[in-house]
């Protein structure tokens, strides 16, 4: 029977010394999705990632990438597989043209991909450019050119825009997602980056402490709480944890360190918030400034950890 999956990941576990980085993970990874595994560092995620592309071996459990165990098929998974580490060494004293050259002959490939991966990763001018003089931008692109060098079906890349400033984090997005529309390629990409996740994937894999919490598209992993509404505020003085009674219902002011800023989350918005009205005009509390918004998925991850996804 052929697998409607390109990637399948069954009760996996990895552990270093006293470190268990990867505990009983189960995944399964369409064709053509585009997959991120998001999670603070120390979640597990590289190590999980580092496993599907054949580097690090499972403790226990079984992976399968085309329905094939990496064991006795190595030659074949790497022809399909483009991956870009962490961090990526270069020799500085290769241009980007010769850079390419040498990983595109690896695949017995010739000039003509080498200069269409230069076009699609925008490294047109810096062509003749060695390596040692690129931006940090410009040294990540050439590694996703890198990772797409060989046409692969499976994408695997582990925290690509970590240390990049905005504008360059964005660059690296246009070509992710220029590839997205263009391809049936597969990806899993980690990140700590809520909006990278939102932005690039079709499915989040939300993991901590080498456990997937949860997984599902955007839309299913924040269904649950879609009538909740998060009201965050500024006043002269917030008091901690305060429970506010409602018709029917209670919440609570969560204040910042600050003491300034506090945040309520409302699921009854037209009875609660003339109730918080009442108890700050009550308590003599001025309030500054208030503002709603949708919960997002920074706002499910505290709820799953009680923590900030950066902290």
């Amino acid at each position: 029977m052929i697998s409607n999956f390109v990637i399948e990941v069954r009760g996996v576990w990895k552990s270093f010394k006293t470190v268990q980085a990867v505990r009983g993970v189960d995944l399964n990874i369409p064709r053509g999705q585009f997959v991120a595994i998001l999670g603070p560092n120390g979640a597990g995620k590289t190590t999980l990632v580092e496993m599907i592309e054949g580097i690090q071996k499972p403790d226990k459990g079984e992976i399968s990438i085309m329905g094939k165990r990496w064991k006795g098929n190595e030659d074949e998974l790497h022809g399909i597989i483009g991956l870009s580490l962490q961090e990526t060494r270069f020799i500085d004293k290769l241009k980007v043209s010769e850079t390419l050259s040498l990983f595109a002959g690896f695949f017995n490939l010739g000039i003509d991909r080498v200069n269409e991966i230069i076009n699609i990763v925008g490294l047109e001018e810096k062509r003749n450019a060695y390596v040692v003089n690129l931006s940090g931008g410009q040294r990540q692109r050439l590694a996703i050119g890198i990772s797409l060098i060989n046409h692969p079906a499976i994408l695997l890349l582990d925290e690509p825009t970590t240390g990049l400033d905005p504008n360059a984090r964005r660059e690296i997005w246009e070509i992710l997602l220029k590839l997205k529309e263009e391809s049936n390629t597969s990806m899993i990409l980690t990140t700590h980056y809520m909006e990278e996740a939102e932005n690039l994937c079709d499915y989040i894999i939300i993991m901590d402490n080498g456990v997937i919490l949860k997984e599902g598209t955007l839309q299913q992993l924040l269904v649950e709480e879609s009538e909740e509404k998060i009201v965050e505020f500024t006043a002269s003085y917030i008091p901690v944890n305060q429970t506010i009674q409602s018709e029917n219902s209670s919440f609570t002011i969560q204040a910042g360190e600050s003491r300034e800023r506090g945040i309520i989350k409302l699921k009854n918005f037209e009875t609660e918030i003339p109730a918080f009205m009442s108890y700050m005009k009550a308590n003599n509390i001025a309030l500054r400034h208030m503002e709603c918004r949708r919960k997002t998925l920074d706002d499910l991850f505290i709820t799953l950890t009680g923590r900030k996804i950066n902290e």
